[in-house]
């Protein structure tokens, strides 16, 4: 392995008081972007080529400014693509018309994963695996979409139709469908949200009417006499095989669902949340906690859309239930902002601190890594000024979706102006070296403190000549604190965008008295190439 001799150029001897926000600095914060029926994007049919990314770049921007790191942008809402794919037509919710290119033509995923890319920001690939088609009676449907192809495979279920979860060829079709994206395209994760088995439907007398599949269950029941058991085995045979897909593929694209936020009622199985709510598992035949059990996903999020108190689904209490449900898995909180009501007509969501109040809860839970956030639009409205409260408090330090740097680093005590030796700071296996080119290492590292405020300062690192997309995209700093046996290991991530300087706010992240801190700045491409760390500074902080 190879070895990096560094000076440590400065030690700063401060107490510095920190607030807990800063304690945060990993934290999953990501927005759902949703393209059926336009939810969220685009704005409108029959938008130009220029009036597509224009309108995806401006939502970017919004949700940075909002401190997220994440979309997850509804690339397949209706068995049709929001890019180029050799197996499903064009989204008609992209250009107006199913199976039509943009025009002048470009691939809109791949625009998209490189501008959120440049923005420090993961992208995650949505995938409604079986819905077919949404709202038959309007939907425009081309020969080539997979309900005129096939018939066969889909049911009508309401007003919609389905691929029919329980026919092999079907989850091989869908698996092959993520497989080409995993495969093309520069992606951070696959996801799911709460669409499986289709949500029920009811009759003229109330009553829910049966999902039209016997006839599959019939040839493809195997041993089992339970429909509903067989269907919940459908989807269990789906999500392994899409996990094991994507890992064989690359293994750092993360895969996560969203459920509805209630698994079972207690009422109906002792495991199951104080609530009553529809269960995923007993109406969408989605067991979410055997997934988990079996490694076959890699964060779960349900969508605790119930505001605090709430009598029949209580915010708090759901999180406490899935904090200890989650077997290990990453566990992020789904935020419904789209019930913030500025009108006065709903009590608990008219209050201007109820979503504030449930990220700061969700905080206090060690299991919760971060939040996902429903929908979009409401972001751009702004009602009761949620997007100030992100902004101004909550958000305003900036966090990183996931760890880049996973391995720990040692190092023995040091003095200030000391040389020592470090093992190289390994980058993980999710940095995609496109065109094999990384960036310069940042130079000139530097620290001023003014008061109880410090700075961490460098020099901007030029573009690449050879390739004019081979600029900095943004730069991390990574943090590592000293133990008490004097080694240094991997405490916390900042990141910048194109920022050359980081302030140390204000944080109890770094209340500890005489004890040492490392920080290196890297600096990360449009492609996601990151440069060898820099000469780290230190600062050592004394009561």
């Amino acid at each position: 392995m190879r070895k990096i001799y560094i000076t440590f150029l400065i030690i700063i001897y401060s107490f510095i008081s920190y607030s807990q926000t800063d304690s945060l600095l990993v934290e999953f914060r990501g927005a759902w972007v949703a393209t059926a029926k336009m939810i969220d994007y685009p704005s409108k049919r029959g938008l130009t080529s220029e009036q597509l990314k224009n309108e995806f770049i401006a939502l970017l921007d919004l949700h940075q400014q909002n401190g997220m790191n994440a979309i997850l942008f509804q690339i397949r809402p209706a068995s049709d693509a929001f890019y180029d794919s050799p197996y499903e037509p064009w989204s008609e919710w992209l250009t107006g018309v199913q199976n039509k290119a943009p025009s002048p033509y470009f691939d809109p995923l791949e625009f998209m994963i490189d501008e959120t890319h440049k923005r420090g920001m993961e992208f995650h690939a949505w995938f409604n695996p079986f819905r077919s088609v949404a709202t038959i009676q309007y939907a425009d449907i081309c020969n080539e979409h997979v309900s005129v192809t096939n018939p066969d495979w889909n049911f009508t279920y309401g007003i919609n139709k389905y691929l029919n979860p329980g026919i092999p060829e079907v989850r091989e079709f869908v698996t092959k469908i993520i497989a080409d994206v995993v495969t093309r395209y520069n992606i951070d994760g696959v996801h799911f949200d709460d669409y499986y088995y289709p949500y029920p439907e009811k009759d003229s007398t109330n009553t829910i009417i049966s999902i039209p599949d016997n006839s599959a269950f019939t040839k493809y029941k195997g041993s089992f006499t339970d429909i509903k058991d067989w269907r919940r085995n459908n989807m269990d045979l789906f999500v392994q095989m899409v996990h094991d897909t994507i890992k064989s593929i690359k293994p750092d694209v993360v895969f996560g669902v969203s459920p509805p936020g209630v698994w079972r009622n207690k009422g109906y199985d002792p495991e199951g949340s104080n609530t009553l709510g529809l269960a995923c598992y007993d109406y969408l035949y989605a067991d979410i906690l055997n997934w988990l059990k079996n490694d076959w996903i890699d964060y779960v999020t349900p969508q605790i859309y119930w505001y605090i108190g709430n009598k029949n689904a209580d915010f708090s209490h759901l999180v406490d239930w899935w904090s200890n449900h989650n077997y290990g898995k990453n566990l992020y909180i789904g935020i419904g902002v789209y019930n913030i009501d500025k009108t006065g007509q709903k009590a608990h969501w008219s209050d201007a601190s109820e979503v504030p109040n449930q990220i700061r809860l969700a905080r206090q839970n060690s299991q919760v890594k971060g939040f996902m956030f429903y929908k979009t639009q409401t972001f751009r409205d702004n009602p009761l000024g949620i997007n100030d409260s992100l902004r101004n408090n909550l958000f305003k330090v900036p966090a990183v979706a996931s760890i880049t740097f996973k391995n720990q680093i040692a190092m023995n005590d040091f003095t200030e102006n000391e040389i020592i030796e470090v093992n190289e700071i390994e980058t993980s296996t999710t940095v995609k070296i496109i065109d094999k080119t990384i960036p310069e290492t940042p130079k000139n590292v530097d620290v001023i403190k003014i008061k109880n405020e410090i700075t961490i300062y460098w020099d901007n690192v030029k573009s690449n000549p050879k390739n004019s997309k081979d600029s900095v995209a943004y730069y991390n700093i990574y943090k590592y604190k000293s133990t008490d046996n004097k080694d240094f290991i991997f405490d916390l991530i900042y990141t910048t965008s194109k920022e050359n300087k980081i302030l140390i706010e204000n944080s109890k992240g770094l209340k500890i008295f005489a004890k040492k801190y490392l920080f290196v700045i890297t600096a990360v491409d449009c492609f996601e190439n990151e440069s060898e760390p820099s000469s780290p500074v230190m600062i050592r902080l004394k009561k």
